[in-house]
């Protein structure tokens, strides 16, 4: 389903709603880059961030950082809610915030909030001149950015006698399974975690080598970048 944004004067409060797929990118940590054109200077930086809270926090410590700049354009994408906001913070309407926005879309990312920082350097640049400008500082920031992949994942624990260790240590590797940990005491314990859309077919080869499914506990789904890093 396409995004359907709403654009308000000053593009602050823009929102719209987001495909709530299950899988999703988003930014695996801090990304900058710097860009200067007719010696203004584009400060930018892309950050994670869970919720809304999480992103004005991070804005609020880019202000603090760069107060005396003479604008700090933003713009948020997050998965829960489809929610999206964007600022120009000062620079004429949709020149500013709205192309960083669409350089967020662009990229399939949510879960995060990137800033631009303008020192202003003496020439103007013009509606145009801005709209590249910004599109063309956010899009620096994230071709620096590493991109995790976040897929619904399950956790699964086995719990075997010794002789089919091996055998489910195969299986595993086999599947992509990521083992996170395996206990050794009167059984071995393994704890191993792979795509949910994997679970049935795992949870189907496990039981046919335990000879059923009383050893095998499934979490339910929760999500993380993978393939794991």
């Amino acid at each position: 389903m396409a995004a359907l944004l709403y654009y308000c004067q000053s593009c602050f409060g823009m929102s719209g709603y987001l495909p709530m797929d299950e899988t999703y990118k988003t930014p695996a940590g801090v990304a900058t880059a710097t860009l200067v054109e007719k010696k203004s200077e584009f400060i930018v930086v892309l950050a994670p961030a869970i919720d809304e809270d999480a992103a004005m926090d991070f804005l609020a410590g880019v202000r603090a950082q760069h107060r005396d700049a003479n604008h700090n354009v933003w713009a948020l994408r997050l998965r829960e809610g489809g929610r999206e906001r964007c600022s120009d913070d000062g620079e004429p309407a949709k020149t500013a915030g709205a192309p960083v926005l669409a350089v967020l879309a662009g990229a399939g990312l949510v879960n995060c909030i990137l800033v631009v920082t303008r020192y202003f350097g003496g020439t103007l640049l013009g509606t145009g001149g801005l709209v590249r400008a910004y599109s063309g500082a956010a899009s620096a920031a994230v071709a620096a950015a590493h991109i995790a992949t976040v897929r619904p994942l399950c956790r699964f624990t086995v719990t075997l006698p010794y002789p089919l260790y091996d055998s489910a240590a195969r299986l595993l590797a086999d599947t992509g399974a990521a083992v996170e940990d395996t206990a050794f005491t009167d059984r071995v314990i393994i704890t191993a975690v792979l795509p949910k859309a994997e679970a049935p077919a795992l949870h189907a080869t496990l039981a046919n080598l335990l000879r059923g499914g009383d050893g095998i506990a499934i979490s339910a789904p929760f999500h993380a970048p993978w393939p794991a890093e």
